[in-house]
Order: C-alpha cells, then structure tokens, then sequence
C-alpha cells in the first residue's frame, strides 16, 4: 500500500475510511491486552511522542474519570521523554473507561497503547566488588597499599 502525503494527512486527519481501516488494525495490535481485566486504577502508556508532556497526558485521559495523576517518564540523563507513561484514575472503572477509550488511538500525532499498570520488578543488585591482589588488610579496612618498591628517576 503506497502512502502520499495528502494520504497520510487524511489518515491522521481521520477524514477518510483508510483511516478507520488503519485504526482498527491498530487496535488488533493490541486486542489481547483488553482482555486482561484491571484490578488497580494504574494505566501504563506507551508510544508518546517525545514532546508529549504532563499537561497533555492529563488532558487526553481527564474525560474518562477522576484523574489522580498523569505522569510521563523522563530520562535522567537527557531530560527527554522515554515515550511512556502513567495516568492513575480514583477507581478501577474509570480507569477501565479510559482504557477502552484511548487505547489504539492518536495522541501528539503518535499512536499510544494503554495498558494495565504492573508493578514494578525488584532489580537484583550486582554483587560487591572484590579486590583481586588478595590482600586480608583489604578485606578487612576497605583501603588497598601499593607493594610496588622502586625508585623513581
């Protein structure tokens, strides 16, 4: 299927039944994870465009209920969108609402696909380091000595 520019503004236009037949596809991507039922009021988001922000999260998800938060995961390094988020509804119905209604759909000319919110995995720590010159005075102070001997010239 060939797409022209003014093919492509209709589809994101939604002017047009290529649209229609585009979204619902969209929404087959997905279709297995609506038959997972909600049992908290946490959404996960994904798919938002980089310059998606709280603001807009909150206002695309706020007809479908009682908001308690919108937020959009930023990354510490970059200070840019990781192009997922959260939105937390006041109850499980509202948030199951707001779920049929965006999932699949369009928000800052991205498609985003909404989720229930798992929790978060505990991530293993790395073991300790260990110091390979076997040195028992480093094991037991925390601090290493340079055996090296020499002169310098």
């Amino acid at each position: 299927m060939a797409f022209t520019a003014s093919a492509f503004r209709r589809i994101l236009s939604g002017s047009s039944s290529q649209s229609l037949n585009i979204r619902s596809q969209f929404a087959s991507i997905r279709l297995n994870s609506t038959l997972v039922t909600l049992t908290t009021p946490k959404l996960f988001i994904s798919g938002l465009s980089r310059n998606t922000t709280d603001e807009n999260l909150f206002k695309a998800f706020a007809p479908f209920g009682r908001l308690h938060e919108a937020k959009v995961i930023i990354d510490r390094g970059s200070g840019r969108s990781k192009g997922f988020g959260f939105v937390t509804y006041k109850t499980v119905e509202e948030a199951e609402k707001a779920r049929e209604g965006m999932n699949a759909k369009f928000l800052d000319g991205w498609v985003i696909f909404v989720d229930p919110a798992r929790p978060r995995e505990a991530q293993p720590r790395p073991p300790p380091r260990q110091d390979f010159q076997s040195n028992p005075q480093s094991m037991e102070t925390g601090f290493t000595t340079n055996k090296t001997v020499g002169w310098c010239g």
